[in-house]
């Protein structure tokens, strides 16, 4: 089943840009059990894996549309990813609230190259999900520049990692999960080389945040979402540019289930923020991302 868009964005009140499916109709989990228990525990996650189904149920519950995705990083940790396809398939069924993303590994060179073209031209996702620490690559080297080539002309977005790692957090050296790959200024080398490919810089990217809101203010094809973090723990520099230069780069997204977005929105109330600077994150800069409107 191919997914086709069936969201009314006159009628919702928000977009979750970030949220995760972590388990496939079959039991398989998108993570080692290691680091899902890690995880677990760094976010202090109430349900860790909820069903596509109950993804939907939650969001539609909520009047919310949300971006869902997985993460291929079967190189890294020699563990197959949950089903892309079965999620691209669930999203369609629920096409009324859930937005399905892509994801390849990009150290499968050509094979990525492929499964990307296939998820997006014959199942019909509408963006892809990368997470350079967890999948173990340095995304500013130019050995991946054919797959960003190829994304830049499918015309679709690309969600990437950025700042500290929840997954690893706690374990001894970490998983094997390098920090370093998640530093912001990589994307910009990506984002400077592809300016048709459009980035979203996922969460506030601790300990580089200044360097997070130069690359969305310098290039046009750089966003933020805002996913990771309760809002009441925003670095200060990153709600005052929110608040002013990056009103129109800044979009909402939880890291549900890891994060509700009751908790989000409740903290997000409490910051100084413009009331159509408020309108933009929850909703409006998502339309106009992903190409929802009319």
């Amino acid at each position: 089943m191919r997914y086709e868009l069936g969201i009314d964005v006159d009628k919702l009140d928000a977009i979750d840009l970030h949220v995760h499916l972590e388990v496939d109709s079959c039991g398989h989990a998108s993570l080692p059990a290691a680091l899902t228990e890690a995880s677990a525990k760094y976010f202090k996650a109430e349900d860790r894996s909820p069903s596509l189904d109950k993804i939907a149920e939650t969001y539609r519950e909520l009047n919310m549309a949300a971006v869902v995705f997985t993460v291929d990083a079967r190189t890294q940790l020699k563990h197959e990813p949950n089903s892309i396809e079965e999620l691209i398939e669930g999203a369609a069924r629920h096409n009324d609230v859930l937005i399905p993303f892509g994801s390849v590994d990009p150290r499968t060179g050509e094979e990525a190259i492929a499964r990307a073209k296939h998820q997006a031209l014959e199942l019909g996702a509408r963006g892809f999900k990368f997470h350079p620490s967890l999948q173990g690559f340095d995304p500013s080297s130019e050995e991946f520049y054919p797959l960003w080539e190829a994304l830049q002309e499918l015309g679709l977005p690309a969600i990437f990692h950025t700042g500290q790692n929840g997954m690893g957090a706690g374990l001894p050296g970490g998983h094997g999960i390098k920090l370093r790959y998640s530093n912001p200024l990589l994307l910009d080398d990506v984002a400077a080389d592809f300016p048709g490919l459009t980035i979203i810089m996922a969460h506030p990217s601790a300990p580089w945040q200044d360097e997070a809101n130069s690359i969305a203010t310098h290039k046009a094809n750089v966003f933020i979402d805002l996913s990771g973090w309760s809002p009441k723990y925003f670095p200060e520099s990153l709600v005052k540019a929110a608040n002013s230069i990056l009103q129109d780069k800044v979009l909402f997204g939880t890291d549900f289930p890891l994060i509700t977005p009751q908790k989000w929105l409740g903290a997000f109330a409490d910051l100084p923020l413009k009331d159509e600077v408020r309108a933009k994150i929850l909703k409006g800069n998502a339309v106009r991302l992903l190409g929802l409107g009319a």
